[in-house]
């Protein structure tokens, strides 16, 4: 232990370089998945036949292993931090889209049709009424797949976007076990914070309503 600890204290410049980059490419790749799932499962709620092939295609690029991914990328994108967070991105909208399309497709139609009866029209119906009902739901979403991109960032050290994975990987092919886990830990615990926030913001915006239903059970 004493051992680790004069290791980590030895390298600890170099520990907050690599969690800054780890930081930084994860929560691009979630930011810039949100972007893109949100809208397009807001959008899918209305064309519900399309929403079917659409989730199974996105589902397909979930099913293929991360190392897979990477090596596909690498001859359209080359090498660096560009390719890991274009895989990144592509990894994160399942499940932010799933929830999203779920969350809005099971408000109770109820709601709804009485937002429409006070006079709102389609667009004021989904900011005022839809989203915020479905917002727990996406949120939840969000929470699963920054969880899911914090782990796999470890794995875009293989293409040189650094982060964590470059000391785990540099301390696999050394044998250098203190350097493994100076590289595991933080991953570890910035997933299980990351989580942990996230689920503090779902309670946050669920609806009191909502909250009251789920008491009484």
């Amino acid at each position: 232990m004493s051992e680790l600890a004069a290791f980590v204290q030895k390298n600890w410049s170099t520990l907050l370089r690599a969690l800054e980059v780890h930081i930084r490419l994860s929560f691009s790749a979630v930011a810039l998945g949100i972007c893109i799932a949100v809208p397009l499962g807001i959008l899918l709620t209305r064309f519900p036949k399309a929403a079917r092939q659409v989730l199974a295609i996105v589902g397909v690029f979930q099913t293929i292993p991360s190392m897979v991914m990477f090596g596909l990328a690498i001859p359209l994108l080359g090498i660096g931090s560009k390719t890991a967070l274009v895989v990144l991105v592509i990894y994160s909208i399942l499940p932010i889209l799933q929830n999203t399309y779920t969350g809005i497709a099971e408000v109770p139609r109820q709601y709804t049709e009485a937002a429409k009866g006070m006079g709102m029209n389609t667009l004021q119906a989904l900011g005022r009424v839809e989203i915020p009902l479905a917002l727990p739901v996406i949120v939840s979403g969000i929470q699963l797949s920054a969880v899911y991109i914090i782990s796999w960032a470890t794995v875009a050290a293989l293409v040189g976007a650094g982060g964590l994975g470059d000391i785990i990987y540099t301390g696999i092919m050394t044998y250098n076990y203190p350097m493994i886990v100076m590289g595991a830990t933080p991953a570890c615990i910035l997933a299980v914070l990351t989580s942990l926030v996230i689920g503090r913001l779902v309670q946050a915006v669920t609806p009191r309503g909502l909250k009251i239903q789920r008491e009484r059970g």
